[in-house]
């Protein structure tokens, strides 16, 4: 096993062993992921993500593959703000087929082509938008290209089924 999973590893036991106060969200439902933001660690949910979730024992897990920017023609706006706002979008619909609400969205991993800081605020407002206070764990990979060339962002999700 690599150092870095084994670190990973340990420090999600840590995580999850020593109690740490955290926050819940649940909607109507038994189902309740916990948010954890951990006092000694910087804050990240002005920046629309959390340190870690804890997924329920009883949760099904389902995993959402990454959702572009196209829209139902397949069209993808050269913007990458039109794109981000179609990806959340469309993420949503699959969410829907699912049966699932963005507050049982555990895990996000976003990809962004050619990221720099300036489009972290566009990536802030729509994950806030769609996720509210239940903010998940989040990923950012920035990379050079996406499986499609006009395609400048992508977001693939864990969700936590009932």
């Amino acid at each position: 096993m690599s150092r870095a999973i084994t670190h990973l590893i340990i420090g999600g036991l840590i995580i999850m062993t020593i109690g740490i106060p955290a926050k819940t969200t649940a909607g109507e439902t038994n189902l309740k992921l916990t948010i954890v933001n951990p006092k000694n660690l910087y804050d990240p949910s002005p920046n629309g993500y959390s340190t870690a979730v804890i997924v329920p024992g009883e949760g099904r897990l389902a995993y959402i593959s990454g959702q572009g920017g196209q829209d139902s023609t397949g069209a993808l706006s050269p913007d990458f703000a039109v794109q981000v706002k179609q990806a959340y979008a469309n993420l949503r619909s699959a969410l829907d087929a699912l049966g699932a609400r963005p507050d049982q969205v555990a895990k996000l991993t976003v990809f962004v082509v050619d990221h720099d800081m300036s489009k972290l605020p566009v990536l802030t407002e729509n994950v806030k938008e769609m996720f509210g206070a239940a903010l998940p764990a989040q990923t950012l990979i920035p990379v050079p290209k996406l499986a499609i060339d006009p395609m400048l962002f992508e977001v693939e999700a864990v969700v936590v089924l009932e």
